[in-house]
């Protein structure tokens, strides 16, 4: 599937993973539509994206509300009559250990990364069915595989994200000719990190950030791949790791 002149709704593309991928798929003559909580932020992806001659289109919303999902595909179809791709990327990772019983930030973790990627699939799926093709993209996480400390709410959400793939691909694919790929990175150097706020984490973390991580543009890389193949090839999953991790 060549990605030009394809519609592309990004979710989380205000930075990291979200905005690298829009400028790469951009550059290959995608249109794509910009959709986080940041509006200055979009806007500016949105500036450098036609300064270099690329399509795009800003609607900010939530991912846990499903009334700004409606918003954003009802202004994406009368903008540009179809949606042929969706690349679920918002996701949030406050680490802590279950013992600080950080209960908000798990729900906040089950809205954004598990019921804001149903909520998408849930508002997309109707066109994507109607015009009998399209694809579906949900950025998991190597997590998905593994547990490590401080991650088991986390891991839980990102391995119920790649689970839901999967039934995606089993149900969609062969009937409706609509695509869904995993991608599963590893460390990758993202806001991500930001959200973390207990204290024995970011101790653990400051060895880790010892290693080269990924950058977001070698995840934009990855969609891309997944993305321009032709359609009878469904890319299952990418599971991308830094060299230097090693779980």
């Amino acid at each position: 599937m060549d990605v030009k002149n394809k519609v592309v709704i990004i979710t989380g593309a205000s930075s990291g993973i979200g905005e690298a991928t829009a400028l790469k798929l951009a550059e290959h003559g995608a249109k794509v539509v910009l959709t986080a909580r940041r509006e200055d932020k979009l806007n500016e992806l949105k500036g450098k994206i036609e300064k270099n001659g690329g399509t795009a289109l800003v609607v900010t919303g939530d991912v846990t509300k499903k009334s700004d999902y409606e918003n954003l595909v009802e202004k994406t179809l009368n903008e540009f009559k179809s949606i042929d791709v969706l690349i679920n990327n918002a996701g949030l990772m406050p680490l802590s250990y279950i013992k600080k019983l950080k209960t908000d930030e798990w729900e906040k973790m089950v809205d954004v990364n598990i019921k804001g990627v149903l909520n998408g699939v849930a508002a997309v799926l109707p066109t994507m069915i109607e015009n009998k093709r399209g694809h579906i993209i949900n950025v998991a996480s190597s997590a998905a595989h593994n547990y490590f400390p401080g991650g088991a709410v986390y891991c839980a959400t990102k391995a119920a994200v790649k689970m839901f793939s999967e039934g995606l691909r089993q149900e969609l694919a062969p009937k409706y000719g609509i695509n869904v790929t995993s991608i599963e990175p590893g460390a990758v150097s993202t806001e991500l990190m930001n959200t973390i706020t207990d204290e024995d984490i970011k101790e653990q973390f400051k060895e880790m950030q010892k290693m080269t991580f990924l950058e977001a543009e070698d995840i934009a890389e990855a969609i891309y791949y997944a993305l321009a193949q032709p359609a009878r090839a469904n890319i299952n999953d990418v599971f991308i790791m830094p060299t230097e991790q090693q779980r």
